[in-house]
């Protein structure tokens, strides 16, 4: 668990307000940045979960990215942006992916981008997420 906040999420009134998510995050110099590895929908064993399912597979990766979280002592409210990658080329599939993930994060809204790719690395691997942490203390 993290000791202090030290990520500030920044808005614009210059910029679209109909955004789920902030356009800029900010850590004090003197955070302790976290760069997780992609976050894949692996079970222990190393098995792809939720094959052909978006949705399972983003649950399975946000699971997977709080537990690399807590080990490094963040939390979910501690992440700076995220990039979630999406192997389709249809964007209802990202939506699906984005929204599982969007509602794990709830009031926390970090600066994130949201890819479709051609393949990720795993097996019937369908979604991906990076991230990047800062905590104080």
């Amino acid at each position: 668990m993290s000791a202090r906040r030290a990520v500030t999420l920044i808005r614009s009134d210059s910029l679209a307000g109909s955004v789920e998510y902030a356009y800029a995050a900010t850590a004090p110099a003197d955070a302790r940045l976290i760069f997780l590895a992609g976050a894949c929908p692996l079970d222990l064993e190393g098995a792809t979960v939720g094959v052909g399912d978006y949705a399972a597979q983003a649950a399975q990766c946000v699971a997977n990215l709080r537990t690399a979280l807590d080990d490094a002592g963040a939390l979910l409210s501690d992440v700076v942006s995220t990039r979630v990658l999406v192997a389709s080329t249809r964007q209802a599939d990202l939506v699906t992916a984005w929204r599982v993930v969007r509602a794990a994060f709830g009031d926390h809204d970090p600066p994130s981008t949201l890819l479709g790719v051609t393949v990720l690395g795993y097996d019937q691997q369908l979604i991906e997420i990076e991230a990047v942490a800062a905590v104080q203390g």
